[in-house]
């Protein structure tokens, strides 16, 4: 018998160290050569590691959300024959690509207005949590495998409020819905269950804050702590823009069904020329103002892990057509996994929206170390004044939140109302 320490190999873009978010082993299973053994996140993708040799698991580096060196151990691991650690088989390629679940039917159900980059729901983990290290000092008991239950947030929720265990649900697909809880109410087992009217509190849960949600709670933090932000929101009349719209949908044929945020991001590149300071990242370190002449477009994006960013290459150079169909294939990547690292970095300017939820104004957070982010916000109609006459409108209020280190007021109102020009005659969308 020998024992085989696995080191946390050098995962690459000069990366000092990974989080653990995932274990898939604990101490005392037993590991097949190439079995997956634990998920690492670095700030751009979640890595999967699998290990070397075939074993008993004996030594665990850490519990999950601790923060491992490279080259430190990740797990040791008891084999049959007299392999050492410099023995070990070597370590292929270390897959970059980020992985998350596979989006909830909830996300699934997206406002025609703004497209799928953001549906704007709760998100939450679409199996069972991973389970925790045993400590090697415990023994190990055996316990019946609980399946993994897939459900939207809300069927989550509700599950939770009536005190249901989902893994005892029968689904009539391979998701659980409502109809499957009302089915459990009506006919399964009561056990546990409490009428909606009794009066009880539930219970805290604790939740550590790790991987993908501890990635961004850093990130807005270091971005609020370091930039100090303003926003200003003015009103746009998209009642022509919402008709032309209409009638390039209606004569599209083939080509993909426009949103409001193909149009949006064309209105953007044509007033950017003109506000070079909006288009820009800020070097703190060096002191350095970067104008950049390209719009890579951030998306802020929804998805089970959390928000991602991915970004639109040269938007100034597509139509809106074009916008589309990359919105499209960002949105999906990011959703499914597929996103890679150069796609969900080197973002020059970032737009957010909240879709069907999105609300009067927005002040939103800026992507570090970019200058500046848009926020449109929902389409309402409402009567307005024209002239004498009072007219059914479209209306859509417009956010935008800036580094004031680098763009001062007068230039993001200038800017809006550059973007206000445009999107209430969308003829100008169009002209060259």
């Amino acid at each position: 018998m020998a024992r085989f320490t696995f080191k946390l190999p050098d995962i690459g873009e000069g990366i000092s160290e990974a989080e653990i978010v995932a274990w898939h082993v604990a101490v005392g299973d037993t590991v097949a050569e190439d079995q997956q053994i634990a998920d690492m996140m670095t700030d751009k993708a979640t890595v999967e590691m699998e290990s070397p040799v075939a074993g008993t698991v004996v030594e665990l580096a850490g519990e999950v959300g601790d923060q491992i060196a490279i080259g430190a151990m990740l797990v040791v691991i008891e084999t049959d024959g007299d392999v050492s650690a410099e023995e070990a088989p070597a370590l292929g390629p270390v897959d970059t690509d980020l992985k998350v679940a596979p989006p909830s039917a909830a996300q699934e159900e997206v406002a025609e207005q703004y497209g799928a980059e953001n549906p704007g729901v709760d998100a939450v983990p679409a199996a069972a949590s991973p389970p925790e290290p045993v400590p090697a000092s415990s023994p190990v008991e055996s316990k019946p495998a609980s399946r993994a239950v897939l459900a939207s947030p809300a069927v989550r929720a509700r599950a939770r409020d009536l005190g249901i265990d989902l893994s005892q649900v029968k689904a009539d697909g391979d998701r659980i819905r409502h109809a499957d809880l009302d089915a459990y109410l009506r006919y399964g087992s009561s056990e546990g269950y409490h009428p909606p009217h009794a009066s009880r509190a539930r219970a805290d849960v604790p939740v550590k804050v790790i991987g993908m949600r501890r990635r961004i709670a850093e990130n807005m933090a270091a971005s609020k702590r370091a930039i100090p932000h303003f926003t200003y929101v003015d009103e746009i009349d998209v009642t022509e823009l919402e008709r032309v719209r209409a009638d390039l949908n209606a004569n599209r044929g083939a080509r993909p069904k426009l949103t409001m945020l193909p149009l949006l991001i064309v209105a953007i590149c044509r007033a950017l020329p003109d506000f070079p300071m909006i288009n820009a990242r800020y070097d703190d370190e060096a002191g350095v103002v970067t104008r950049h002449g390209a719009v890579h477009l951030g998306m802020a994006t929804q998805t089970d892990a959390g928000l991602m960013v991915p970004v639109i290459r040269d938007a100034q150079d597509r139509n809106v057509w074009q916008l589309a169909t990359e919105i499209t294939r960002l949105a999906e990547a990011a959703r499914t996994g597929k996103a890679t690292s150069a796609e969900l970095s080197g973002s020059t300017l970032t737009v957010t929206s909240l879709g069907p939820l999105g609300g009067i104004a927005t002040t939103p957070v800026i992507n570090r170390p970019e200058v500046a982010i848009i926020g449109p916000n929902k389409i309402v109609e409402r009567p307005i004044f024209v002239g004498d006459d009072i007219v059914r409108a479209k209306l859509m209020n417009l956010s935008i939140s800036c580094d004031h280190r680098v763009v001062d007021g007068w230039d993001a109102a200038s800017f809006v109302q550059a973007l206000k020009k445009l999107l209430e005659t969308p003829v100008l969308l169009f002209a060259d």
